[in-house]
């Protein structure tokens, strides 16, 4: 993953605050996800850090956890030893914008929406996408839009994306349980391409849990490539 990539997957998905403990960043998620409650190294970082890191997180309130990128070994090996557990592999894709943006979308299927419909929020909060995450988009500086999916003249799906500079990048994906696999995410996922293509973007990105099998080969056949992966660790409750 470069670093215009890694900025964009940082900005585009901001926490209410951070706070550094030594090479180690914290998220303060407000109840908004382990994307944006967990600590990830930013730096040089030394193994006291990881209790500097756990101290921000309780006076915070949010349980102890840990961002690493797959390849980090140093700091899952010291993240195993501390007694901390991997949980959630995730993949992160990219695709160049051209891939997605040479089929017409098909009339009345998505738009592009900045604020959020009532209805969008409804498909969001029927999903895992909950107030708090929700205000996560709201706390996003740069461009950014909601997408809207429909299926048989009614909203099906929502989904949300935000721009640093080239660099477009996609969450909060969601489609209602009975309007899943008719292809509307890939028509939602054109609709974001075809948005950031208009404001300068190149190349488009997403994170996707890696047991989300479904959704990881829509992915794949709309030209997505794995650039990166990372998982979480946390301790159990």
């Amino acid at each position: 993953m470069d670093a215009a990539l890694a900025r964009a997957f940082e900005d585009t998905w901001p926490a209410a605050e951070y706070a550094d403990a030594g090479g180690l960043r914290v998220g303060r998620g407000l109840g908004a996800g382990g994307r944006v409650s967990s600590a990830r190294a930013v730096g040089t970082w030394r193994p006291d850090d990881i209790g500097a890191a756990e101290a921000i997180h309780r006076g915070w309130h949010q349980q102890p956890m840990f961002r690493a990128l797959d390849d980090d070994t140093r700091l899952i090996d010291a993240l195993r030893a501390a007694g901390y557990r991997r949980e959630t592999p995730t993949a992160i894709m990219e695709a160049p914008l051209s891939a997605l943006t040479g089929q017409p979308i098909p009339p009345l299927t998505t738009f592009a929406i900045w604020p959020p419909l009532a209805i969008q929020r409804d498909i969001w909060t029927a999903g895992n996408i909950n107030p708090a995450r929700q205000a996560v988009m709201d706390r996003v500086a740069g461009p950014r839009t909601a997408i809207l999916g429909r299926i048989d003249d009614r909203a099906a799906g929502a989904g949300f994306a935000a721009l640093l500079g080239e660099v477009a990048m996609v969450h909060a994906v969601e489609v209602l349980p009975q309007f899943r696999r008719r292809g509307l995410a890939g028509w939602m996922m054109r609709q974001a391409a075809a948005w950031a293509a208009d404001r300068g973007a190149t190349r488009i990105a997403l994170a996707v849990s890696r047991a989300n099998t479904g959704a990881r080969a829509t992915y794949d056949r709309l030209g997505f490539v794995e650039v990166a992966g990372y998982a979480y660790y946390a301790k159990p409750l």
